[in-house]
């Protein structure tokens, strides 16, 4: 499983990942913390055959531009596109044949 470790620069880091149903992610604003000096990491593993999974301060984007809320620290995203529950994953890969190249 490869992680990808970003330790943004800017106030506002989109990523060049999308998923299947039109979500992206955003770094979060900067915060007093960060305004000090603090920087937050933020990591993305991709699951082989699996989700996306999403640690650190990110925002969810759905494809309509509007914030999806994010109720845990670490998130999985839909990869396979056949979530029940966009965008995050219910397991769906394991039953309908998702293979990824990582």
């Amino acid at each position: 499983m490869a992680t990808t470790t970003v330790c943004p620069a800017v106030a506002r880091w989109v990523s060049d990942w999308t998923g299947p149903l039109g979500h992206r992610l955003a770094e979060e604003e900067a915060g007093d913390d960060a305004r000090a000096g603090a920087r937050a990491e933020v990591s993305l593993t991709p699951c082989p055959d699996g989700p996306l999974l999403v640690r650190g301060p990110v925002t969810v984007v759905g494809p309509d531009g509007e914030e999806v809320p994010r109720h845990r620290a670490t998130v999985a995203m839909c990869r396979c596109g056949g979530t029940a529950i966009p965008p995050w994953c219910d397991g769906t890969h394991k039953v309908n044949g998702f293979r990824s190249d990582d």
